[in-house]
């Protein structure tokens, strides 16, 4: 697209540092509403009001079982479907400019608990130039950074050729059925725009995410004469040791320009262990359930086959569990990586419009974590890139928070790549 007129530039930059207090005031809104995974309703009627406000063209929808069954895999199991509707509001171009979609997600996870917590986790609370409460990072400032540049550019008087539609969508915590469904409801454009917290770097790829569960058979016996029985605990150790073992081989022989800063670029952590039902008795079972992180380039079903091989040579090795293999299986949303290249049209437009909003140019990396990106690339033929305000790290975590400079910065981005994406027809003042 053509340079931006420096007049627009400066007259967007403007109007989003006036619209600084009414961007905090909507982002308070959103983290005082809980939306944990499963429950985003409520969130999603104030998101709703929020964009007809705006004037957009809304739709409103849940997905479907029947249309989600073939995808399984991809998003998950899920308990409910109703009461989740995801929210999806488009600014019409005057044609001839090229399309962009904005997506944030609005489910988040539990706030966990309370009391380690230094601020009220739905309160929203304005601390110096921080917005604490839980969903302010991981995403709901994402959500804000849309809606706050669609204000800026309207203020400014721009019309736009393209087309812009933002998509707020439900359960990306375990999945990423909003989304998907989004995707398969026809929301596609010739770019996407995902306001993750990327520490407003550009990230033109996202690792893939796997979640497992192991199943470890015992014998239980009196702990007086605990010989007689076979503990599952102790049958997991050598199981356990093979992981770790894995991720040390994957992290030395994997290469991915993104990714080779990482120490840990392809992490397998086992987060949940449960064996045994009483302290005299030897675990007649054990459940080990654990995350799995691929870099892009990997394939999923590749990656599921050296798991099972390297359990299944294990097991071999010991007598009892040779005879009483454990169980491996998958489950919940699997998150396969994905990515565009770095110098893909949209990647360069980021760079553009971050360089115009910060005035340096945005550093590019890969994340190891999951996330919708690849939905919109694999299901939805759709360019997809990651750029936002906040830290991953604050995400899922006490206190989490967003910075209020940083929430305007990526506004910025947003509005000008808005403009130099889908093209300006015209300003109006």
């Amino acid at each position: 697209m053509d340079n931006l007129d420096p007049k627009l530039i400066d007259a967007v930059n403007r109007e989003v540092e006036a619209r600084r207090d009414d961007a905090v005031r909507l982002l308070q809104e959103l983290v005082r509403v809980p939306s944990t995974t499963g429950e985003e309703g409520a969130v999603q009627e104030k998101v709703e009001h929020a964009f007809r406000g705006r004037g957009l063209e809304v739709d409103v929808w849940e997905a479907r079982p029947e249309e989600v069954e073939p995808y399984r895999d991809h998003v998950g199991e899920q308990e409910c479907y109703e009461g989740r509707q995801n929210v999806a509001g488009v600014r019409r171009g005057r044609g001839g400019g090229r399309s962009l979609l904005l997506n944030a997600h609005m489910d988040t996870v539990v706030p966990g608990d309370p009391e380690a917590w230094g601020h009220d986790p739905l309160g929203g609370e304005l601390v110096g130039d921080r917005i604490y409460g839980r969903g302010s990072c991981d995403m709901k400032g994402g959500l804000v950074t849309h809606l706050a540049a669609l204000d800026a550019l309207e203020a400014a008087g721009v019309e736009l050729m393209g087309d812009v539609t933002v998509a707020a969508t439900v359960g990306e915590e375990n999945g990423g059925l909003g989304a998907l469904s989004a995707v398969l409801r026809g929301y596609r454009a010739d770019a996407a725009l995902i306001t993750e917290p990327t520490r407003l770097r550009l990230v033109p790829a996202q690792g893939g995410s796997l979640v497992f569960r192991l199943t470890v058979p015992g014998r239980s016996a009196h702990a007086a004469v605990r010989d007689e029985g076979v503990s599952a605990l102790e049958k997991f150790v050598p199981l356990f040791e093979a992981l770790r073992g894995l991720e040390r081989e994957r992290n030395s022989s994997l290469s991915h320009p993104l990714y080779d800063h990482l120490e840990n670029k392809a992490p397998i952590n086992i987060g949940v262990v449960r064996a045994g039902n009483w302290a005299s008795t030897v675990p007649e079972g054990l459940v080990a359930e654990g995350r799995a992180g691929l870099i892009p380039g990997e394939e999923v079903e590749t990656f599921k086959e050296q798991v099972l091989e390297l359990l299944s040579d294990v097991a071999n090795r010991d007598p009892w569990l040779r005879e009483h293999p454990p169980v491996l299986e998958w489950f919940g949303g699997q998150f396969a990586p994905s990515e565009v290249p770095q110098d893909a049209p949209i990647c360069e437009a980021v760079k553009r419009a971050h360089v115009l909003a910060a005035g340096e140019d945005p550093t590019v990396e890969g994340v190891s974590y999951g996330a919708d990106m690849r939905l919109f690339i694999r299901f939805g033929g759709t360019p997809c890139v990651m750029y936002g305000a906040g830290d991953v790290r604050d995400a899922h975590a006490p206190d989490e928070h967003i910075s209020v400079p940083d929430l305007v910065t990526a506004t910025k981005t947003v509005a000008l790549l808005i403009s130099d994406w889908c093209g300006v027809a015209r300003r109006a003042i």
